[in-house]
């Protein structure tokens, strides 16, 4: 009997927070999207959760069509009668959702009593490596799939994404995961890995980091774009989550 492998994505990021993740990591003006390039990124970025066996919702689906159709467009001659750039319409969503999100960050900073209590120290080591660093804890699932790209061509060059029949279970990698950061205090994201061998193991294993996150067993955070992702455990020694 084998373990259905899957995600709910709803529980994370969706189609606009995807493409505002590529309008930043392509460092380009949202205003003047190269729409070619985002979206062939775009449907990468949906191979790569197809292949992880991440149920995608339907919206992300609406999306690629859309993109899809606005670079059908920009590839056709220009008509007389239309003077509107054809990615004005994806683009008016865009600002309109970073408004939304820039307010709501606003109302998440203000202080909840007991949102940030943890019940375990971090130890003095991890401390060591993450001094003067400033914390920002919106490490969102497509920079945790870009971790995840690097991580698989640096142990497997070369392999496709592609999820066999393992021996592993999620639920066996989560019970791992958790021994790891009771053990620790807190882990870096690379750490989660380092026992991994198969193309099988490594989604197993990143699968089951995603299941702890949405669940509330872990937080996750990375000081800069360059520095590593850190997982900090949000439970106390008998793996109950600090969340009322």
């Amino acid at each position: 009997m084998t373990e259905n492998y899957e995600v709910k994505l709803e529980i994370f990021e969706g189609p606009l927070d995807l493409l505002i993740h590529l309008i930043h990591k392509n460092e380009v003006d949202i205003f003047d999207i190269p729409i070619a390039t985002i979206t062939d990124q775009y449907l990468e970025y949906l191979d790569i959760m197809k292949a992880l066996n991440i149920d995608l919702a339907g919206d992300f689906l609406v999306m690629a069509s859309t993109l899809v159709h606005i670079k059908s467009k920009m590839l056709l001659p220009a008509k007389e009668d239309e003077e509107e750039d054809p990615r004005n319409e994806i683009t008016r969503s865009l600002v309109e959702y970073m408004r939304f999100k820039e307010i709501a960050g606003e109302l998440s900073d203000r202080e909840i009593l007991d949102r940030d209590v943890f019940a375990r120290q971090l130890s003095p080591g991890f401390l060591a490596k993450i001094k003067d660093e400033d914390p920002q804890l919106d490490v969102n699932l497509f920079q945790l799939m870009d971790a995840f790209k690097r991580i698989m061509e640096q142990r497997l060059p070369g392999a496709q994404l592609k999820l066999k029949i393992a021996q592993w279970s999620i639920k066996e990698k989560t019970e791992i995961i958790i021994a790891l950061l009771k053990e620790r205090g807190a882990i870096f994201f690379n750490e989660i890995f380092d026992a991994d061998r198969t193309v099988s193991e490594f989604i197993v294993t990143f699968l089951a980091l995603l299941e702890l996150v949405h669940i509330g067993l872990i937080k996750i955070f990375q000081p800069t774009a360059e520095s590593q992702i850190r997982l900090i455990p949000s439970f106390d020694e008998n793996g109950e989550t600090g969340y009322g």
